[in-house]
């Protein structure tokens, strides 16, 4: 038996990336998962390639957040797990610029995915979780808010904000058994930073390291694997920084 037999794990921006990785992590572990994306083709190759299922959802649409989490109960018959882990990473469609150069259009939206989508996800799940008297809700922050990463404030500040949440879900959840917990992890080499990012720059990132190489997608399994397993039965409210040493937390 994998350490997640029985559980049920929906996995925002599950479709590809960092997502699909967690998918498959879950997965591997016995876990039956939701694979949650905007993007419904990747969603669906991923669930293919673990015998799980996918919905599309639109994160920041709280019609859509409610629609994911149905059609996990319909097709799962339970929700054990959250993993909020959709984002834009605004430098992926947009370069980088100074915070009082970054439009209100670029700044909302990125809000309106990356926190606003963080809490109607766990606001969506909350009265499973609490009927259930259990379950597990990750929120996907990032180390961008230890080092106050210049030329996207909108994303380093999504990042805290959802970081900042996670303390407040543990709090007001905790009564009922429910663990939240956050990761903040480093620059990670997924396909869509690579073709971002010039290989020489992921190299310099990797030398700033104590560990001195890039950080990959599977670096971040284990640790949320770890979170959603009974192994941290006991831990909730904490940050979980994997980066490989960038940062001390």
């Amino acid at each position: 038996m994998g350490l997640l037999e029985g559980k049920v794990a929906i996995v925002t921006g599950g479709g590809r990336g960092i997502g699909s990785r967690y998918c498959l992590g879950l997965a591997a572990e016995g876990a039956k998962v939701m694979v949650a994306d905007i993007n419904e083709a990747g969603a669906r190759q991923v669930a293919g390639e673990i015998g799980g299922a996918s919905t599309r959802v639109d994160v920041s649409d709280e019609q859509s957040v409610q629609a994911m989490v149905e059609a996990t109960r319909t097709t799962f018959n339970r929700v054990d797990i959250l993993i909020n882990n959709a984002a834009i990473f605004t430098e992926l469609i947009q370069p980088r610029k100074p915070f009082d150069q970054i439009p209100v259009e670029e700044w909302d939206r990125v809000m309106a995915v990356n926190v606003r989508g963080t809490w109607l996800c766990a606001r969506a799940v909350a009265p499973i979780f609490k009927q259930q008297r259990s379950g597990v809700i990750i929120n996907i922050s990032s180390g961008t808010i230890f080092s106050g990463t210049e030329g996207f404030a909108h994303y380093v500040t999504s990042k805290a904000a959802v970081w900042g949440m996670a303390r407040v879900l543990a709090r007001e959840l905790g009564e009922y058994g429910v663990r939240v917990n956050a990761i903040t992890p480093g620059l990670t080499s997924s396909e869509m930073v690579q073709e971002v990012y010039p290989s020489e720059m992921l190299a310099a990132r990797a030398q700033a390291r104590v560990f001195r190489r890039e950080q990959v997608p599977d670096d971040l399994v284990g640790t949320v694997v770890f979170l959603c397993s009974d192994a941290s039965a006991f831990t909730t409210g904490q940050t979980f920084n994997v980066d490989g040493g960038a940062h001390f937390h």
